[in-house]
């Protein structure tokens, strides 16, 4: 496969055409921004972290019956995936009150939230992503009403999956952001899930494991991602493989 001309560059990721119709590459760079893009930086290492974590999470679902764009890793840094036609919406998913639902709406930081909580946001940077009702999404014909269901029920089953799995390497999913597009066959999740998508607590200390500690100066960026690394893809793949040994073994394999 061949990268060819770039055909988007965003905060921290650029989009490549390839000579395969159907497929793009994905770069996740080392660039890192908060607040709107009012604090940058670059930080080694951070690309790789995010690709591999997203790589892990698309390929998890993917197993779960979730369809993604993800089709496979080029290198540490660049990712394969179906060239979808994005939908302008950011899809958040919070199971505790945090972030931006706290300073705008009269929750307590921390309050769970049961059920969990959709909030959409239009993509759009000049307009600084504003807050979206499904109202609005079907009169800006965004999407259809069968589509905007599609997207609300995948990110709550994206959500189980994702809560149940961080669940046990001791981290809770706090909310976290999902793009989607239509492929070839419906809706598909596209994008990127990583520690710049998500707000992630250990779960018994309460330490920031994601991009906020970035946004809030909480302590070195980049020796956060890579203990997230360590315990949701390397713990997560070691454990898979010791369930597997185990099948085997009780199926006299």
């Amino acid at each position: 496969m061949k990268q060819g001309k770039l055909l988007y560059a965003g905060k921290a990721k650029s989009v490549y055409r390839t000579d395969e119709k159907d497929h793009l590459i994905v770069e996740f760079r080392d660039d890192i921004t908060a607040f709107d893009g009012g604090k940058k930086d670059t930080l080694k290492k951070k690309g790789r972290y995010n690709a591999e974590v997203s790589a892990f999470f698309f390929s998890y679902l993917g197993e779960h019956g979730v369809k993604t764009h993800f089709v496979r890793m080029l290198d540490e840094n660049r990712m394969v995936v179906e060239n979808l036609s994005m939908i302008p919406l950011e899809v958040i998913v919070r199971n505790i009150a945090a972030g931006s639902i706290v300073r705008n709406y009269p929750f307590k930081e921390k309050t769970p939230l049961r059920p969990p909580v959709i909030v959409i946001d239009y993509k759009d940077d000049a307009r600084h992503d504003p807050m979206l009702n499904d109202d609005l999404i079907l009169a800006l014909k965004i999407c259809t009403p069968a589509e905007l269901k599609k997207i609300k029920n995948t990110a709550l089953k994206v959500n189980d999956l994702l809560k149940d799995l961080l669940a046990r390497q001791g981290i809770t999913l706090v909310d976290f952001k999902l793009e989607f597009g239509r492929g070839k066959k419906g809706i598909w999740v596209g994008d990127e899930i990583s520690m710049d998508s998500m707000r992630l607590w250990d779960a018994t200390t309460g330490e920031s494991l994601d991009k906020d500690v970035y946004r809030f100066d909480k302590g070195d960026v980049m020796e956060t991602y890579d203990r997230v690394l360590q315990r949701i893809v390397k713990t997560s793949s070691a454990a898979g493989k010791k369930r597997t040994t185990a099948a085997r073994k009780g199926s006299g394999d």
